[in-house]
């Protein structure tokens, strides 16, 4: 945290939430255990916008002179760059506020920082050495697709996906990169005629693993829906890795949203939000 101290700062780790999906609330949850065993924090809160608890009741029960909300969210985004900040009563410059006698930040989304391409990196790495059936490939001949949601509807959807593709290929360490989307070209099932090699991995660019990760993707990539139904019933992943299709070997990583390498990157969203909130009070004073 670059010598800062934040042992009287709250943080609150906000998602999106779903009463839909038992498992969309896993990622924030995951953090928010890691950020308070390290202890950094006066106390460490998890957040939703559509369950419990709700941000609002949660910011209501807080007691600390400094609060720093994150957002778990992939982009900056309706939700996490207008409606939410909106609702907490931030303005669209999302500058430092007060809620009684504490000073609330409100952080960029996680998606959007640099650092996530670390994220994207380990996931791939990891899945690889976990399933390295029949050999380990090396990544000088393997093409690494970023899998995200995207939509017609806005055209940033898609920016922080192709954002990171840029700064990972730029890192020459796969044979190509690209971005894939659920919703938008190039589309998840394209994958297969934009690879050049033989080996390819997908990392997805969402938070949870849920619906999207765990059964519609493995679909579009060619697995039967029967057949994802019935491992996900059993409690596994809806695609075994390493799978054979199409003349290429795949495997595919847990969403990058419970990556254990994102909670250092919630912690640059908080310095970054001190830094800028500090540039604020210079300039105008203290909310």
């Amino acid at each position: 945290m670059n010598g800062d101290d934040f042992s009287d700062a709250a943080l609150v780790i906000l998602g999106h939430g779903t009463t839909q999906n038992e498992n969309s609330a896993a990622a924030a949850l995951q953090h928010t255990s890691e950020l308070r065993r390290r202890g950094i924090f006066r106390a460490v809160h998890e957040a939703f916008w559509k369950q419990e608890p709700h941000i609002h009741t949660v910011l209501a029960g807080i007691e600390a002179p400094r609060v720093f909300v994150a957002p778990l969210f992939i982009s900056d985004g309706w939700f996490a760059g207008r409606e939410i900040p909106r609702a907490l009563g931030f303005s669209e410059n999302h500058a430092p506020i007060r809620m009684g006698k504490a000073t609330v930040f409100y952080c960029k989304s996680v998606g959007t920082h640099e650092s996530m391409a670390r994220v994207l990196l380990c996931r791939a790495e990891n899945v690889v050495k976990e399933h390295p059936f029949p050999a380990l490939p090396r990544k000088a001949e393997t093409t690494l697709f970023i899998a995200g949601h995207g939509t017609e509807k806005s055209d940033s959807s898609r920016q922080p996906a192709e954002r990171q593709v840029e700064l990972i290929r730029s890192q020459g360490i796969y044979d190509t990169v690209h971005a894939i989307f659920l919703e938008e070209r190039p589309r998840i099932a394209e994958c297969y005629s934009l690879a050049r090699t033989k080996n390819m991995v997908i990392v997805p660019f969402f938070i949870s693993d849920g619906l999207h990760t765990q059964q519609d993707i493995p679909v579009l990539l060619g697995e039967a829906r029967k057949i994802v139904g019935e491992r996900l019933a059993k409690g596994m992943s809806g695609w075994r890795n390493p799978t054979e299709r199409n003349e290429r070997r795949i495997w595919y990583s847990p969403a990058a949203g419970s990556a254990p390498e994102l909670t250092d990157v919630i912690l640059e969203r908080v310095q970054e939000a001190w830094q800028n909130g500090q540039s604020a009070f210079t300039q105008d004073g203290p909310p």
